[in-house]
Parts: structure tokens; sequence; C-alpha cells
């Protein structure tokens, strides 16, 4: 179904997500056009989700990104090739949270 006007939507992805507990999530906002994916990202962020928006200068459209940072969904604005090190170290922190080798 159209979630937010758009199929496959975001939101839906986010949403989905966010009903599931005891886990730790990551999301990531990337270039995009509109809205879709700002409120159910903010809801992960309120729930303790790292959340990251690519920046506007790497950003083909930056409509996406820039919503989900004005609804105050986003803790970390990263340019595009930041990105994959971010998400290695959030797993790399969790797994010595966890005790894991």
């Amino acid at each position: 179904p159209l979630v937010s006007g758009h199929k496959p939507s975001v939101d839906y992805l986010f949403q989905s997500v966010s009903e599931v507990r005891d886990c730790s999530w990551m999301a990531i906002m990337l270039t995009g056009m509109g809205g879709d994916g700002s409120l159910s990202m903010k809801r992960l962020h309120d729930q303790g989700a790292l959340t990251v928006a690519q920046d506007e200068a790497t950003c083909v459209v930056f409509g996406m990104p820039r919503e989900a940072i004005r609804v105050g969904a986003v803790s970390h604005i990263l340019p595009l090739d930041e990105i994959p090190k971010k998400i290695i170290q959030y797993g790399s922190d969790k797994s010595e949270s966890l005790g894991a080798a």
C-alpha cells in the first residue's frame, strides 16, 4: 500500500523496525525527494537508535535528509563517504559492549 504517498515507503520500513524491541538500530537517510521516512525515523531516534542523514553537499537531492533533520530525527549529519565508517564503528562498538571477540 501507499504510505506517505510512496511505494515502497521508507516510513513503512522504519515504522516496522521501530516495533521490534530489545534491539539496537541504526537508521540512515540518504538523498531523495520529499519527507518520506522522516517521522518514523524520529520515532527510532526517540527510542534510542543511532540516526544518520547524508549532508547537503553530497546529496543529489537534499529533500529527505533535510526533512529528517528538520523534525529532529537525526543524531549525525555526514558526507556520503563517511557513512560506511559510522556503520562499521557502530557495529564494532555494539560487539565490544556485548563482549564479542
